[in-house]
């Protein structure tokens, strides 16, 4: 009797949560989740890469992972611990020894941009070396100049030095320098050149279109960054992007890379400041 019973408060509970909706699938759906990590200046554009991805491919999932550097997202990858690498250097020989494959994919202006309430327009070359030397100080409204240095290692780092031998040796007297603002991540520097009253500080084109950072870009040496400009070279600084694969990287990251690289894919990083290179 009791066992009658309990079979009839078992179907009981089954019809009220059948008339209540509630479904009992034979299986449970499943999702592809590919894992993809790099250079910041990068990520904005790779999540609108990632979000037009998804769109048109139900059952994967493009999951974008906070900044871990290039040379942290070749060794995620190359380890296993993500699929895809989105890298702003060139791999080493030592990189490239241990299975990883790099494509340039994009490249975007680097460019110099202050807090939004800074009234500046335009940086010359001179005015760059007098303020990273310290000689020069203050904004034209008498404002204090706040620089954000990156780490010495950077790429953003070397860009700088880059501009002039003058440069290369007032960078490296401003990393010196006791009490110097200096940000780990691309994310991290564009946020405190946004918050930073009179700050001045690099990012490139297209985190701050991308991301939408309220920021002012300036032009350099009279002449704007643009996607125009590194095209035609009147614009002088430039940072490339590359894809990192190895052997093991799957089927679905692979995939997700040839859509980076296809008209709708170039149709996207050229709206977001990129020039993109690579297979049409």
């Amino acid at each position: 009797m009791a066992l009658k019973q309990g079979m009839r408060l078992s179907m009981t509970i089954i019809g009220v949560m059948l008339v209540a909706g509630v479904v009992f699938p034979a299986t449970l759906p499943t999702e592809t989740v590919v894992k993809i990590g790099g250079t910041g200046s990068a990520l904005g554009t790779m999540v609108q890469l990632a979000g037009a991805y998804e769109k048109s491919h139900p059952g994967i999932r493009i999951m974008i992972m906070p900044s871990l550097g290039s040379a942290g997202a070749v060794k995620a990858v190359l380890g296993g611990g993500i699929a895809l690498a989105i890298a702003s250097l060139p791999l080493t020989e030592t990189e490239r020894q241990q299975g990883a494959v790099e494509v340039e994919y994009a490249r975007s202006p680097f460019a110099f941009i202050t807090n939004a309430k800074v009234d500046k327009k335009v940086v010359t070359t001179h005015e760059l070396e007098d303020i990273y030397s310290g000689r020069k100080s203050t904004w034209p409204d008498g404002s204090r100049i706040r620089l954000i240095l990156r780490p010495e290692k950077d790429i953003d780092s070397r860009l700088l030095r880059g501009i002039s031998p003058a440069m290369d040796q007032v960078v490296k007297a401003a990393m010196a320098r006791p009490g110097m603002i200096i940000a780990i991540t691309n994310q991290e520097s564009t946020a405190a050149v946004a918050r930073t009253p009179g700050a001045l500080g690099g990012a490139t084109l297209t985190e701050v279109i991308s991301e939408k950072r309220p920021v002012n870009i300036l032009s350099f040496n009279g002449v704007q960054p643009s996607v125009k400009g590194i095209a035609d070279r009147s614009y002088p600084l430039v940072k490339s992007f590359y894809l990192v694969t190895t052997p093991k990287t799957p089927a679905e990251a692979r995939q997700f890379a040839q859509f980076v690289l296809s008209p709708a894919g170039r149709k996207i990083l050229t709206k977001n400041g990129c020039l993109a290179v690579g297979a049409k």
